[in-house]
């Protein structure tokens, strides 16, 4: 493992985590790139960090999985009350709120939930009288660079962190990102939390904790993946005219796998999807699709969906048990299968 890594995590868990030394951190970083006047206080920076509070009808598909009460973090990015947030939160959502400093709630309507990239937009319902927080770069970044990342909560919430790199990341629920952001040490209020450069400015928002954030092949170390905030910016457009990302639609089966040495498992399939039409099961193992091997979970995606867009017949074929299956599953669209509803 890296020198530079080892030195600065462990001095970063050493560090006294009282307020007035979180302050003197956050002032210190921040002073070099922001001027006083445009930043009055580390708190009006911090406002912008709201929480969101999210509540879903227990016949929603996400329902078992994510909950039906989901709280997290989003960010004011506009004077408007456009909020961005980590999708997952409001996906199927009935209702849903952010919170502001003092616990003050306010309704919200949800713009859009991209599958794609895993953003989600909300608009809150009545001016909010917070500064929005700038929109940064996510890219150009360098291991070992020393970052921000805050949750609802002010102050209180911010931990500092260290850019581990950037990767690609496969999600066990057919989701292929690129260019993921990864940190450490772990946060543990990483759902929809606000990753801040030293300038002051948003550069991502938090997804996942993953227990491989650094993984040079022979150790590993947990922390977070955060969404880029550039890639917020290249769809920003088509999430509010559209509510999701434009472009083809990718076909979806509805498939939830663990890769394990290069062997991609189904351990869960989709109630009422594709791959359980198909007949496939928990405990199959994915071989091939388009009739080429499958190396990996990233691959097996890559495989699929240059077979065709949602609604075609995709090939995949799996071991169960001795028994080799060639299966045509006739693929769909992800949002036709969730019971996506309007809130205002």
């Amino acid at each position: 493992m890296n020198n530079w890594l080892v030195e600065t995590v462990s001095g970063v868990l050493l560090r006294k985590r009282s307020r007035l030394a979180l302050f003197a951190m956050l002032l210190s970083m921040l002073s070099s790139s922001v001027n006083a006047a445009e930043l009055s206080s580390v708190d009006e920076l911090l406002g912008a960090v709201v929480g969101v509070h999210a509540r879903v009808p227990p016949q929603a598909r996400t329902a078992g999985a994510l909950g039906t009460e989901r709280f997290g973090s989003g960010v004011l990015i506009d004077s408007n009350g456009l909020i961005v947030t980590i999708g997952y939160l409001i996906l199927e959502a009935e209702q849903v709120e952010i919170v502001l400093a003092g616990e003050e709630r306010v309704p919200v309507e949800v713009l859009a939930y991209d599958y794609e990239t895993g953003f989600g937009l909300l608009r809150a319902t009545a001016e909010l009288k917070i500064p929005p927080m700038q929109l940064g770069s996510s890219t150009g970044l360098d291991p070992g660079e020393k970052l921000l990342i805050a949750s609802y909560g002010g102050s209180q919430t911010v931990r500092p962190a260290i850019f581990a790199g950037e990767r690609e990341f496969a999600g066990y629920w057919e989701y292929l990102l690129e260019d993921a952001l990864f940190t450490v040490p772990p946060y543990p209020r990483f759902g929809g939390a606000a990753l801040i450069a030293p300038t002051g400015k948003l550069i991502g928002i938090g997804s996942l904790s993953v227990g491989n954030a650094v993984d040079n092949g022979q150790q590993t170390m947990p922390g977070n993946m955060f969404l880029p905030i550039d890639r917020l910016k290249a769809v920003l457009g088509d999430l509010l005219t559209e509510g999701r990302s434009s472009g083809s639609r990718k076909p979806w089966l509805g498939l939830y796998t663990e890769e394990i040495e290069g062997v991609l498992l189904v351990v869960r399939v989709a109630e009422d999807g594709p791959a359980m039409a198909a007949g496939i099961e928990p405990g199959d193992i994915i071989a091939e699709a388009g009739g080429k091997p499958v190396l990996s979970m990233a691959d097996f995606y890559r495989k699929v969906w240059s077979q065709g867009e949602a609604g075609d017949t995709i090939s995949v074929t799996v071991i169960k048990g001795a028994d080799v299956h060639e299966l045509e599953i006739r693929s769909v669209d992800r949002y036709q299968w969730l019971h996506l509803q309007k809130t205002e």
